[in-house]
């Protein structure tokens, strides 16, 4: 018989039982166990669903994260087939989950944020992999820590989060503030080479540009534009001077990201 969880609501403490909770036939917490009395908000403030796969791991958390002042449970789950609807009955502030360690998983915080855009999820137990780490930056996560993180620091990460901060290590903290410096870099250097093309190009030199970019030759495009072919070639050298290209290839290309030429 697993050992019953007191939970706390807005009634009062709930103690989860075999007469109290939904689903307790598959064992201890799962597959998803929810206060059932009053609106399952917690007087302390800060409200949270707990999933995690592994058993032992998710009953330890749970008490752990019970008997700090502040923090109440409203919600725990063992991760298969938690949908966004539990999660939101629960009104829980955060999602403090390890049940994203494969790309099938990640849907579940994809779902969460579609539906309920002001949740805030900390991931725990993860890798130390920059580009798992952005990934879910980008979707939107508030925290990650990583696996061999202590209980603490997993606690630490969800009072950070409930007060507007983020939860990340320092060393991937790094690898964020370094790709937004790339990502800065890059569009401001694009930004220059279309303002470049768009302040110094004339509308001739656009003009046959347009023919470059068709695959024409000096030859071809002299006949197209009645032009002698020595007066495109000179055309040519004063447009690559211009937009800073080192042949007509990479001059299609820069004139191209400005938008004054269709894409091939």
């Amino acid at each position: 018989m697993p050992t019953p969880l007191d939970l706390h609501s807005a009634s009062g403490t709930q103690r989860l039982t075999p007469s109290t909770v939904n689903g307790w036939n598959l064992g201890g917490w799962g597959p998803c166990t929810m206060v059932e009395n009053g609106n399952g908000s917690s007087p302390s403030g800060i409200n949270v669903f707990l999933i995690a796969e592994n058993r032992l791991l998710r009953e330890t958390l749970a008490r752990l994260l019970q008997k700090r002042a502040g923090i109440g449970v409203v919600g725990v789950s063992r991760g298969t087939g938690s949908a966004w609807e539990e999660i939101a009955a629960s009104r829980c502030e955060i999602v403090l989950t390890d049940c994203v360690t494969s790309d099938r998983n990640t849907s579940l915080v994809s779902e969460l944020f579609e539906h309920l855009p002001q949740i805030k999820v900390v991931l725990f137990g993860m890798d130390d992999d920059p580009d798992d780490f952005l990934k879910f930056v980008f979707l939107g996560v508030s925290g990650y820590v990583l696996k061999d993180a202590s209980a603490a620091e997993i606690i630490s990460a969800v009072r950070g989060v409930a007060q507007g901060e983020a939860a990340c290590p320092p060393k991937l903290c790094m690898t964020l503030i370094q790709y937004l410096s790339r990502e800065y870099r890059q569009r401001a250097k694009v930004s220059s080479e279309q303002g470049s093309a768009k302040r110094l190009l004339t509308y001739r030199q656009l003009e046959l540009m347009d023919l470059v970019a068709r695959g024409m030759s000096n030859k071809e495009i002299a006949a197209n534009l009645n032009l002698s072919e020595f007066t495109v070639k000179n055309h040519m050298r004063r447009i690559l001077k211009q937009v800073d290209a080192d042949d007509r290839h990479e001059a299609v290309h820069l004139i191209r990201a400005s938008g004054y030429l269709p894409n091939a």
